[in-house]
């Protein structure tokens, strides 16, 4: 008993029946009919995508003696002949078993030869990318000059292998992926032709399967119907093929869009039991969280290739989502992928992802949690209990009481001396305070810095800063400036100033870290904090 495969009992015959290709379809057809058809053509795309058969219809458009506007009859003796590969005048070449220059060689030598019949000789040479150097170059010059009665057809699926000086004398059809949908629609022509009982999920499913190739979707077609004997339904083809059930993708991605910990669990037991592999269910879960966001930012849902049901699941799923949410559990998704490659146990990993991805916080819980710190080059701090103080209100009101340290007053006036005259407040900011005894202030100047003592104690730098201290401090003060190293704890503004700012650093991180959003985030992420920003309004 002999047997046609579906995949070359629906083969196209015609150009018509050319299934997802109508720009190759177009371009040869108005070629044909204009007279100006390029006598050396490369087919190149992914497998079973037509390639092979649309040089075989070309064939029979120029070679078929009943053909009407370059459509063939496909009954007459030279179009049964093409279509059985034992024409003539239409020679195939398989470049992966020809591919010596000897091959090329004896191509050549025949090329010149009129067709036995007709006014054409083909020459369909197929995987082309096989050919080694020497049969390229053996085959360049007659390639660039071919006789006017022969035609070239190359195909092959890896067209970068092929060298420049042969591209450069071709004229290129770039074959795509044929979309899922069309595929389907195709299946379902030749179920109903074939008189096959199907369910449109179950041809999806096989068509999703092909992936982009007509002939790889009907090999499985035919491998489907062997097992369901003609009865195609969704859960016998997600059996027989071995894949993934889509209802529990879509019950997966519902838990998790959802934050259905309960739900995602009962799918996970499922899971264990179809014995799915854990790498192919992430990745599909990860391509649907794709879908759901281009189906929520783009009106043109024909760039989402799954059937109506699928994409209004997928709609209601994420309506409640942000962007921003489903950025989230995609980059969750690929982190998860990651950790399966080094996994010992798969699975394990896969329940862990799922479940985090289920417990991940919304973006928006972040933006409407109030979570407002105050930057740290905005606030001051008491030395006392070490509490933040606004600098702003501080600015606004007197100056600090008698019963602040030292330190913090002379501090506080250099900078408000630097407000007023920078380059007065960047030399006092170098002076230490030693002593103010009633109204008397009495600064040091460190030996490291003797060139700034010979400038400040200068009689006109004196009267200018004890200017400024009677304006902030009160009429009646006298100055004194002295050499000499500090004793104790006596430290200089600027070194308060840099003491200060990073107590407030340490002060703002604590409050940061201590906040609960902020720890509910370390949980989840598994992260830590790394730096604080002031984000300007």
């Amino acid at each position: 008993m002999s047997y046609e495969v579906i995949a070359r009992r629906w083969r196209p015959q015609d150009f018509g029946g050319l299934v997802g290709q109508d720009h190759v379809r177009t371009t040869l057809i108005n070629a044909l009919k204009n007279q100006r058809l390029h006598p050396v053509l490369l087919f190149t795309g992914p497998r079973g995508t037509g390639k092979t058969s649309s040089a075989r219809i070309l064939a029979k458009s120029l070679r078929c003696p009943n053909a009407k506007d370059f459509i063939p009859c496909n009954h007459c003796t030279e179009c049964e002949e093409i279509s059985a590969g034992r024409s003539l005048d239409v020679i195939e070449i398989d470049g992966a078993s020809n591919n010596g220059v000897d091959a090329i060689r004896e191509l050549r030598d025949t090329v010149g030869y009129l067709p036995s019949s007709g006014q054409f000789k083909i020459y369909i040479i197929d995987e082309v990318h096989m050919l080694s150097t020497s049969a390229f170059n053996a085959l360049l010059k007659t390639l660039e000059e071919p006789p006017a009665h022969v035609y070239f057809v190359m195909a092959t699926t890896e067209v970068h292998k092929i060298p420049d000086t042969i591209l450069s004398r071709c004229q290129r059809f770039d074959f795509r992926r044929i979309p899922t949908r069309v595929i389907t629609q195709h299946l379902q022509t030749i179920c109903e032709r074939e008189q096959v009982k199907f369910e449109h999920e179950a041809l999806w499913t096989i068509a999703r399967q092909g992936d982009g190739s007509m002939r790889d979707a009907q090999s499985l077609l035919d491998q489907v119907i062997n097992f369901t004997d003609g009865d195609l339904r969704r859960e016998l083809v997600v059996e027989t093929l071995g894949l993934t059930d889509r209802k529990l993708l879509i019950d997966l991605i519902q838990g998790i869009m959802g934050a259905n910990t309960s739900a995602v669990m009962e799918a996970l037991t499922r899971l264990h039991q179809s014995g799915n592999d854990p790498k192919l269910l992430l990745l599909d879960l990860m391509e649907q969280i794709r879908n759901s966001l281009i189906l929520k930012i783009s009106d043109n849902s024909a760039l989402v290739d799954l059937p109506d049901s699928e994409k209004e699941a997928l709609s209601q799923a994420a309506s409640g989502l942000t962007q921003e949410d489903l950025h989230l559990l995609f980059d969750m998704g690929l982190k998860g992928a990651q950790d399966l490659i080094r996994a010992s146990d798969p699975l394990i990993v896969l329940e862990m992802v799922l479940l985090r991805m289920s417990a991940a916080p919304r973006i928006s819980s972040f933006t409407n949690g109030q979570l407002q710190v105050q930057p740290a080059k905005t606030r001051t701090f008491n030395q006392a209990n070490n509490s933040p103080e606004d600098t702003a209100s501080a600015k606004s009101q007197d100056f600090p009481s008698p019963t602040d340290p030292l330190e913090h007053r002379y501090r506080d006036l250099v900078e408000r001396i630097k407000a007023i005259n920078g380059l007065i407040g960047a030399q006092l900011e170098n002076c230490f305070v030693l002593k103010l005894e009633e109204k008397n202030l009495t600064l040091g100047v460190s030996f490291k810095h003797k060139f700034l003592f010979d400038k400040i104690n200068q009689p006109d730098f004196k009267k200018k800063v004890i200017n400024y201290i009677n304006s902030f401090w009160g009429p009646g003060h006298i100055l004194y400036i002295i050499l000499g190293d500090p004793s104790g704890e006596t430290v200089t503004p600027k070194a308060l100033t840099q003491k200060m700012e990073e107590e407030g650093r340490q002060n703002l991180r604590k409050t940061v870290e201590a906040h609960p959003l902020v720890q509910s985030a370390q949980s989840v992420f598994k992260s830590e904090i790394k730096s604080i920003k002031e984000i300007k309004p």
